[in-house]
C-alpha cells in the first residue's frame, strides 16, 4: 500500500478540518492539500502543471464560491497532464443533474456528504479502505 497525495478542494473549513483528522489519523497520506473555492483550486494546478507532485487523488466539493466543482471538474479532465488524476465529487448535492453531469465529466466517483458526524466518519473509512487501500491510482 502505498502512501497517496490527497487534494481537498472543499469551501466548508468544517469539512475540511473533519476530513484532514480523519485521513491523517491512518497515516495513509504522504501530503494532505487543501483550497477553499474553484479559482484557487484552477491556479494550484497551473501552477502544478509541470510539476512531479501532483495529487493522486481529489475531493471536490460542487457547492463552491467563484467556480463551481462541476466547472474545475470539466477543466481537469479536459487537460492531458490531470486526466488521470482520480476526482471523487463529495458534496451535499443529492440532485440527479448534478451527478449525471459529474460522471459525464469523467468524475471517478460521486459522494453525497451524510450531516450526521458518525455517518461521516464511516464515509471517511470507506474511501480509505477503497481509494486508498483497494485502489491503484495512477501516479
Amino acid at each position: 500500500m502505498n502512501q497517496i497525495d490527497l487534494l481537498v478542494i472543499e469551501d466548508n473549513i468544517g469539512d475540511m478540518i473533519l476530513l484532514r483528522e480523519a485521513f491523517e489519523e491512518h497515516n495513509l497520506l504522504n501530503s494532505f492539500n487543501s483550497v477553499r473555492d474553484g479559482e484557487t483550486a484552477l491556479s494550484y494546478f497551473q501552477e502544478k502543471s509541470s510539476s512531479a507532485s501532483l495529487p493522486n487523488l481529489v475531493l471536490l466539493d460542487i457547492n463552491l464560491p467563484r467556480i463551481n466543482g462541476l466547472e474545475v471538474l470539466k477543466w481537469l479532465k479536459s487537460h492531458e497532464q490531470f486526466k488521470k488524476i482520480a476526482v471523487i465529487m463529495l458534496t451535499t448535492s443529492c440532485s440527479k443533474k448534478d451527478i449525471q453531469t459529474a460522471y459525464e465529466n469523467y468524475a471517478n466517483a460521486y459522494i453525497t456528504k451524510p450531516s450526521d458526524a458518525n455517518l461521516f466518519q464511516e464515509m471517511v473509512n470507506d474511501i480509505e479502505r477503497f481509494w486508498m487501500k483497494t485502489v491503484n491510482l495512477a501516479t
